[in-house]
């Protein structure tokens, strides 16, 4: 016996009506803060697929991270708001224009990202997160003696961070 096709009730939208193919996943819009301490506290340091889809996350850093990302960042961290500013290229000036605005801007937003990720990285690496930090704030053989969170200002250092804490994660000597 054939069951009667429901219509949707008030406010719900059909698969195809929304754009996607029925029976798709419902793409889950991240949420416009709680971003940093996702990365910092999720798995590995990296972005739940299932919260975080790379389109829907490359969107709202374009429209800029919430001021109160920058102030997350700082405190996992644990680092004077002037230090962390000068690691993200930001003025006083400009720091001012940002928390009074409340948004970041795209390129700032994305240096937030980067040192988020890297945390979390190295909390899951070093298995806490004060161990993370203070590797971060420890020149490291790997890197050439250079401090990780000073190697990372730019995103080719950044990644040269990661390669050096997946090496440890898998026990590879560096």
């Amino acid at each position: 016996m054939k069951r009667p096709r429901e219509k949707p009730g008030p406010g719900i939208v059909s698969a195809a009506k929304a754009g996607r193919r029925p029976g798709a996943p419902t793409p889950r819009k991240p949420p416009a803060s709680g971003i940093v301490k996702h990365a910092v506290h999720g798995p590995s340091g990296r972005m739940a697929a299932a919260n975080y889809a790379p389109s829907q996350l490359i969107q709202t850093l374009k429209s800029g991270l919430p001021f109160q990302e920058l102030e997350d960042l700082r405190q996992s961290l644990d680092l004077p708001m002037e230090k962390l500013t000068r690691m993200l290229r930001l003025s006083k000036a400009t720091l001012h224009r940002r928390k009074t605005a409340g948004k970041l801007d795209v390129g700032e937003s994305d240096r937030v990202l980067r040192f988020a990720r890297l945390l979390g990285k190295a909390a899951a690496t070093m298995e806490s997160l004060d161990a993370g930090r203070r590797w971060l704030r420890s020149p490291q053989v790997g890197l050439g003696g250079a401090i990780p969170l000073e190697y990372a200002e730019t995103e080719i250092g950044a990644r040269e961070v990661e390669n050096l804490l997946g090496r440890i994660e898998y026990g590879v000597y560096s």
